[in-house]
Order: C-alpha cells, then sequence, then structure tokens
C-alpha cells in the first residue's frame, strides 16, 4: 500500500446514528424536496371539461388524418392559453369591477363595488397568505360625512408603474401611488354652467378612463356630462383638452353618458387614435394628438341606443377596435373603413348590472378576451369573433373584468362573487401566481402559535404569574380568555364596541411645504409681507411725485402746525361725569 493512499474507515451505521449529524464549520442549508413544492403546484391544477375547449375540439377533428401530430398538438393547445392552473385571492365582499397589474407584473391593484381598492404584492405572498398587503378607500374627503362610491375603472400608467388612475362614482377622477396614496385629484366643474367647454372638470359622474399610449403625464377621462377631457397630471386644477359629444338623439337636449373610452398607438409608428361610445349607440373615433373640435370618424347606432357599451379596445397596430355592447353583441370595426362592422357575434350582456364590463386585445392583438354571465372566459379570434377557447371560471357568477398579461404570461379575472382568479401555466408562465405557489411552504415558528404567546399589550396580570414549580394557572392562551381585550392579527380591536376610529384624510397625511405654496398659490408671498413698509416705500415717490394732488401742487398752501412748548399747560380734560 502506497504513503499517497488514505487509510479506509469502516462505515458504522450504528455509531452514526447515535451520533447524529452534527458537524462544527460552515453548514449548508438543505434545499426544500421538491416534491412538497410539485405537490402544491399540482394542488392549483384546474378540471376543466373537454367540451369547454371548442377551439382545440375543432382543430382536433381538422387534423384527424394525420395520427402522428396528435401528441405534438395536443401539448402545443395546452401551452398556447395559460389556463391550466389557477390561484384564487378573495379579498373583496362584493364584485369585483376592475384589475390591474402594472408593467413588470409583480403588483395587482383589484376594485370592487364594496368601495375599496386591494393592492397585492406577489413578492411577499406565500401558498398560505394569499392575501392583499392594504386596502384603500380611493373616495376618502376631509369631510367626515363623506360616503364611498364603488369602483368604476382602475389601471396602471403603462410607461410610469408608480401611477394608478382610478374612477368612482364621483366627478373628480384621482391617481394613486403604487402604495395607494393619493398624489393627485382633478378638479371638479361648475354644474350650473350650461356649456360644458367653459368648465374646469366633469360636473358629474366619471365612468371610466385611461392612460396616453405614449405620454406618461396624460390620461383621459369620460363622465355622464357628455365629455371626454385629458388632463396632464402635473397641473390638476383644470383639463389640457375637452371634448364634448353633442348627441342628436330625440330627447337627449345634446347630451348623452360617455360609457368606453380607448386611447391606443400603433406599435410600428403612426398617429394614435382616441376612440369613445356613448349612451346613445353612437362611436366616435378622433386623432389621439387632437384637433378635438370635431371626430375623424363617426358611426351614429354602432350598438343599440340606450344601451350601455361598457366595453371598446383598440388592436396593437392601430386598425381594429372592437367594442362589448349592452345590446348583447361584441362587434370588430375598421378604422380605415369605420362604417361598418367586420364581424358580430351574440354574447350576452352584463353592463346593466355592472357597467365596467371589459373587453380587451391581448399584447399582439392575436386574441380578444372578455367574460360571461355564466361565469365562463371568453378567448375569441379577432378575425371571426370565433371561440378559442371557452372555459369556466366561477361558474354561475358573472366574470366581469378580465385581462391578459404579456410579460407574465397569466390571465387575471374578476367576478361577480367577490373573487380574483389568475390562471397560468407554470411551464409557460413566469412570476405572479406561479412565484407565489412555487415557494417552499412556511416553517411555522413556535412564536406563530398565539396559544404560546403572551399578550403584553394590557400588561401582566396576576394570573400570568407563574412561580417556581408551579404551573400555568389557565391552558388556554390569553386571547381566548379574554376575547374582547387587545388587537387581532389585522391590526383591528377584539372589541365590538370600540367606536370607529376615523381614518387620516389625505389633507393631514402631508401639509404642502413652502415650494409647493409659492409655485400653486398666486400671491403667496404677500403674507410674508409687512404691510406698512409695502406702504411707506412709495412714501418718497408720493411727495414728489403725488399723482392725484398735481393740479393744485403750485397753489396748495403750506400746512402750519402750532407750536406747544414744554411750559405750557396741557389742556383741561373732560370733567368725568358724575
Amino acid at each position: 500500500m502506497g504513503s499517497d493512499s488514505e487509510p479506509e474507515i469502516e462505515q458504522n451505521d450504528e455509531l452514526q446514528k447515535f451520533l447524529g449529524t452534527t458537524s462544527f464549520g460552515k453548514q449548508t442549508r438543505q434545499k426544500p424536496k421538491d416534491d412538497s413544492v410539485q405537490k402544491q403546484v399540482e394542488s392549483t391544477k384546474r378540471s376543466v371539461p373537454e367540451e369547454s375547449r371548442p377551439g382545440k375540439a375543432s382543430r382536433k377533428a381538422k387534423d384527424s388524418d394525420d395520427d402522428s401530430d396528435d401528441d405534438d398538438d395536443e401539448s402545443d393547445d395546452e401551452d398556447e392559453f395559460p389556463v391550466s392552473h389557477e390561484m384564487i385571492i378573495k379579498t373583496h365582499d362584493k364584485a369585483v369591477t376592475a384589475v390591474t397589474l402594472d408593467p413588470s407584473g409583480s403588483r395587482l391593484v383589484t376594485g370592487s363595488m364594496d368601495c375599496s381598492l386591494k393592492l397585492h404584492d406577489f413578492a411577499s405572498m406565500t401558498p398560505t397568505t394569499i392575501r392583499a398587503f392594504r386596502s384603500v378607500d380611493p373616495t376618502e374627503s376631509k369631510s367626515s360625512n363623506a360616503e364611498s362610491h364603488p369602483i368604476n375603472q382602475v389601471i396602471f400608467n403603462p410607461i410610469s408603474a408608480g401611477h394608478i388612475l382610478t374612477t368612482t362614482a364621483l366627478p373628480q377622477a384621482r391617481v394613486l401611488s403604487r402604495e395607494g396614496d393619493m398624489l393627485v385629484e382633478f378638479a371638479k366643474g361648475d354644474m350650473y354652467l350650461r356649456d360644458m367647454h367653459h368648465t374646469k372638470g366633469h360636473v358629474s359622474e366619471v365612468t371610466t378612463g385611461t392612460w396616453h399610449p405614449t405620454d406618461r403625464n396624460l390620461c383621459v377621462t369620460a363622465g355622464t356630462d357628455s365629455t371626454l377631457r385629458i388632463w396632464d397630471i402635473n397641473n390638476a386644477r383644470s383639463q389640457k383638452e375637452v371634448i364634448v359629444h353633442k348627441s342628436k338623439a330625440a330627447g337627449s337636449a345634446g347630451r348623452s353618458r360617455m360609457t368606453a373610452v380607448a386611447w391606443g398607438s400603433p406599435m410600428q409608428g403612426g398617429n394614435n387614435i382616441l376612440v369613445a361610445t356613448a349612451l346613445d349607440g353612437t362611436m366616435s373615433m378622433w386623432n389621439g394628438e387632437g384637433p378635438y373640435s370635431r371626430p375623424a370618424a363617426e358611426i351614429r347606432e354602432a350598438h343599440a341606443p340606450n344601451t350601455w357599451t361598457s366595453g371598446v379596445d383598440i388592436s396593437a397596430d392601430g386598425r381594429l377596435v372592437v367594442t362589448r355592447g349592452g345590446d348583447d353583441t361584441i362587434k370588430t370595426w375598421d378604422t380605415r373603413k369605420f362604417k361598418q362592422p367586420l364581424a358580430t357575434i351574440s354574447h350576452a350582456s352584463t353592463s346593466a348590472q355592472y357597467a365596467s364590463t371589459s373587453i380587451r386585445f391581448t399584447s399582439n392583438s392575436a386574441n380578444i378576451i372578455t367574460g360571461s354571465e355564466t361565469g365562463h372566459l371568453h378567448i375569441l379570434n379577432p378575425a371571426t369573433l370565433r371561440p378559442e377557447l371557452v372555459t369556466p371560471v366561477t361558474r354561475g357568477s358573472a366574470l366581469i373584468t378580465a385581462t391578459w398579461h404579456p410579460k407574465i404570461n397569466q390571465i387575471i379575472t374578476g367576478s361577480a362573487n367577490g373573487e380574483t382568479h389568475i390562471l397560468y401555466n407554470p411551464n409557460t408562465s413566469t412570476g405572479g401566481a406561479n412565484f407565489v405557489m412555487s415557494r417552499a411552504p412556511k416553517r411555522r415558528h413556535v412564536d406563530d402559535d398565539p396559544n404560546f404567546t403572551t399578550d403584553l399589550s394590557q400588561g401582566i396580570s396576576n394570573d400570568a404569574v407563574i412561580l417556581p414549580g408551579g404551573s400555568a394557572p389557565s391552558a388556554t392562551s390569553f386571547a381566548a380568555r379574554h376575547p374582547n381585550v387587545g388587537l387581532t392579527a389585522s391590526g383591528r380591536s377584539r372589541d365590538p364596541r370600540r367606536p370607529h376610529v376615523p381614518q387620516t384624510t389625505p389633507f393631514a397625511k402631508g401639509n404642502p411645504d413652502e415650494g409647493y405654496v409659492k409655485s400653486q398659490i398666486p400671491l403667496s408671498s404677500l403674507r410674508d409681507e409687512d404691510p406698512r413698509e409695502a406702504l411707506l416705500k412709495y412714501a418718497d415717490k408720493a411727495k414728489n411725485d403725488p399723482l392725484f394732488t398735481n393740479a393744485w401742487k403750485e397753489t396748495q398752501p403750506e400746512t402750519i402746525y402750532a407750536e406747544v412748548s414744554d411750559d405750557e399747560e396741557e389742556p383741561d380734560k373732560k370733567k368725568q361725569k358724575q
């Protein structure tokens, strides 16, 4: 045996079992088993019947003669649409009317008829903690008697992820930060002015809104005052442009409610277009950069009059427009021949109950995505409007809004039962729900169990003292023995008799600084000026060059005052009445 060879040591399993695996030095943390994560992902797999895929069935019938490619076609069809798995978020009490994701797909914001916005961060979620990290009421006001209103539209800025446009039943739309704080509140117009061109803002409810496709500072809002208003978020006191829709419907007095608006720009460049629909059935199109004095094209009765056209969208190439009307139809239009629809199909509308029912093109305009009153998700062919995929999401509950995020390749839906569903495919989707469900289950610490912790918010009582050699007076936790003391895990009081603490108003969150006051409030610098000094600095000029007494300057007699010496006595004061 050579000197370089190492001696072989006989392995003793019993000795190793007795000593354990404890060792010294730097240790490598064992990774969680892939089996647990795989089971976790498989638990979210959807069980969808085969008959809910008419597009897939038709392609199979067409390729029935070629048996060699059946397996490849089936796998391609499964990966074409990310609907194999789903993650459910139950954070709202009423119908979810709007969903939006930031451009990176890391933050989700949902709006509901319960008058609240829920902010979700996928990075902080785990499979056991699927919930919102903040709830915001965008209609909160300085007035303590202010009422909350349902959310009509919520949409992230496609260029700047720090701005969220929010519209409610109020005439003032707001721009929030990605943390839910209010940044901008647009002005309200004078309701007593007849001409809407002269008002500085909407005078009635704002139904919807959207962002400019290329300018991060511009957005447009549609209101029930028959106007579209283009805003610059840097100047919220007045709109930048106002577009007044003049209705020709009988008995409308020239006004009609604006129901939907879309602002699109071709991906290959060119002029962007602005399309809006009204309650009288009219659909109008303007050049996105103006002028807005009259529409470039207009279609009377694009949908049935007095029906709510809830959804409108523009394709990525700027050539197609899709609308979903309250007359139970979906139509596509060619912007180059803006007269007759290219295709029309019958589709039951839910705009009578939910005015924010949406319809959208995908990012590459290869499909159209929308929901139905039965809770099914419809993915349509934009050329023929035939369904490529119809899959149930919330059976028996209307699916109101749906969007397909291109970066994470996931479909987010909002339904009338208050649920938000995120459909994904573990093989083709990245981030979002796939990231949450692929995380290893969190190991519970002993301190996470409230039964083994003590609530010290009310101090330590004599019952909580454990004497040496004794035992705890009760096996139950402090929270179980005192159900009305302290706070819950969400921060709410356990005592139902405790009065509601009013929320902090936006004014109290941050007072305007000196720079803001000087730049936004005219003549604000006069508050720091001494009025006596302001007048005295013109004393010499008034004496040398009088303005009002210049006519008799030469003939004005010199004023002579009586001189009083110190020896003279002061005049007697008036005697006080007795």
